[in-house]
């Protein structure tokens, strides 16, 4: 479907955009909208567009409405049917991380070469090795590819390849369960695979092909319409300049650790509503500690954090208390993470203290 004359031709038509939206979820790729000819995420409220308004105080998701872009993706036939037939001229974003993608954004960006300690992040460039040509990503990639004894993935015919309305080329790779990589930004620094070639993985997304923007449309090339699995050889380069994650050991979680159920205890030992809400939100943190990926953990512990900032203000148990416990709870779950671990729970407090709890009634 995506690719074809019929459907380059109708390109923009509401049929074309939620046919895209939806062919896009049959493949197993969450999506949400992007803004009428952009490629931004499209917000759903005002606060969306204040630079403090967190997803997790946002109730567009919540009430099924597109919202903070692919931190509400999805693949559910109704909503996308309700989202794009609601407004036609939104295009398609492909949240990469749970649709198991890393996509490799090739640039063409007219820009002044860099030096050559800048061209391939981590490889020394010898004086010897002619660079007259090189002048976008495109050279890069190949140069890169050429030290490896690889072809250029800019030529890979065995994988859907998507060239943008810039002339740059967006190649479409699958990566197996477990297996995490991250984007080039979003994660507090920049990392690119090479110069003006950067990565669309976990923690970002790619736009579909046949989406219109306002410069044009973003085109397959070629035959292929799936993604291939990623080669060996570019995961490594991937992993050598930043961009996999560190795995994680694999244990099994047991419930909560002593000191997040001192949480419970204090809001009535696992006897009363309230300290059965708590300890259910708690342990759906801690037990996201056996599974690396894909356990939702950012969403349960903005649950437990909401849970428990409407316990506290339901009188059950002090700000301090809970938001010691929801640090314990989370911090045994994601290690190494504590400055989003601690940024969300105070967001979701916050809100949730606006709320007051009362599992027992009022």
């Amino acid at each position: 479907m995506i690719g074809s004359s019929a459907a380059r031709n109708s390109v923009g038509t509401p049929s074309a955009a939620l046919e895209s939206a939806r062919w896009c979820a049959a493949q197993g790729w969450p999506v949400h909208p992007l803004s009428p000819g952009s490629k931004t995420p499209a917000g759903n409220c005002a606060a969306c567009e204040g630079d403090s308004h967190s997803a997790v105080a946002c109730g567009c998701r919540a009430a099924g409405r597109w919202c903070h872009g692919f931190l509400g993706a999805t693949t559910d036939h109704e909503t996308l049917t309700s989202w794009w037939e609601t407004n036609p001229g939104f295009g398609v974003g492909v949240s990469c991380g749970p649709a198991g993608l890393v996509v490799i954004d090739v640039d063409m960006h007219p820009t002044p070469v860099p030096g050559r300690d800048r061209i391939l992040p981590g490889i020394p460039i010898h004086a010897h090795v002619d660079l007259t040509g090189l002048a976008n990503g495109y050279d890069t990639l190949a140069l890169l590819a050429a030290l490896r004894g690889e072809p250029s993935p800019a030529d890979d015919d065995s994988t859907l390849r998507v060239r943008t309305p810039s002339g740059g080329l967006h190649i479409w790779y699958r990566v197996s369960s477990g297996t995490v990589f991250r984007s080039s930004t979003g994660t507090g620094k920049k990392r690119a695979l090479a110069w003006q070639v950067d990565v669309r993985a976990h923690g970002g997304y790619i736009i579909a092909p046949g989406t219109r923007v306002r410069t044009g449309v973003y085109d397959p090339v070629g035959r292929c319409r799936t993604p291939a699995p990623l080669p060996t050889w570019l995961a490594q380069e991937l992993a050598r300049t930043g961009h996999l994650d560190t795995p994680r050991p694999v244990t099994k979680a047991h419930g909560i650790p002593p000191r997040a159920r001192q949480a419970v205890v204090a809001a009535g030992g696992g006897r009363t509503a309230a300290a059965r809400a708590l300890e259910t939100v708690l342990t759906e943190v801690t037990n996201c500690a056996g599974i690396p990926e894909g356990a939702g953990f950012n969403n349960k512990l903005n649950r437990a954090a909401y849970t428990a900032g409407g316990l506290v203000a339901g009188g059950y148990l002090s700000h301090g208390e809970a938001e010691r416990h929801l640090l314990n709870a989370a911090t045994y779950a994601r290690p190494g993470e504590p400055v989003r671990i601690t940024a969300t729970i105070r967001s979701a407090m916050a809100a949730g203290s606006r709320a007051p709890l009362h599992p027992e009634g009022p």
